[in-house]
């Protein structure tokens, strides 16, 4: 389970409640409780009925539809593997589902929900360079190193304001 997440999809975004784009429903919990997957399904122009049957048809025809013993009972409903999860881990060693295999579905399950897209924050990158005075390239360069994560790009920043 140490394969780099990366290798699949390499520009998988953060979770949505770390400040991930739109992308990142596929790996979002079904829409419970007041939090960000909220905007980003506004953002994506679906409603929260349509993400859920969106999320179980794709896992009715694909291996994320097993999941037993995880907190939704599917790997649909699973976060990224960056983020630890016994659970998650459990099943993904039960049913011998690498990382690679993980990430490829969720990125398939992502273009279902919203489309193959090329990532862009605009308002994101626009928002780092006015606020650390730097380019938005150089905003978008280290927006993408730090894995579309606008908060840890934000202390990427400051460390560098720091030097």
């Amino acid at each position: 389970m140490l394969e780099d997440i990366n290798m699949v999809w390499d520009d998988a975004p953060s979770h949505v409640c770390r400040g991930g784009d739109k992308r990142a429903l596929s790996f979002c919990c079904p829409p419970v409780k007041p939090c960000p997957i909220l905007y980003a399904l506004e953002d994506a122009g679906i409603t929260p009925q349509d993400y859920m049957g969106i999320k179980e048809e794709f896992g009715k025809k694909t291996r994320l539809g097993e999941g037993e013993g995880t907190c939704f009972g599917s790997l649909v409903w699973c976060c990224k593997p960056s983020k630890p999860c016994p659970l998650r881990d459990m099943v993904m060693r039960r049913i011998d589902m690498s990382i690679d295999e993980f990430m490829q579905l969720k990125m398939e399950l992502s273009e279902e929900l919203v489309g193959k897209s090329e990532f862009s924050d605009e308002e994101g990158v626009k928002a780092l360079a006015d606020t650390f005075n730097v380019s938005e390239e150089e905003a978008l360069k280290v927006l993408k190193e730090c894995g579309n994560d606008v908060r840890t790009a934000m202390k990427v920043f400051r460390m560098k304001n720091v030097e």
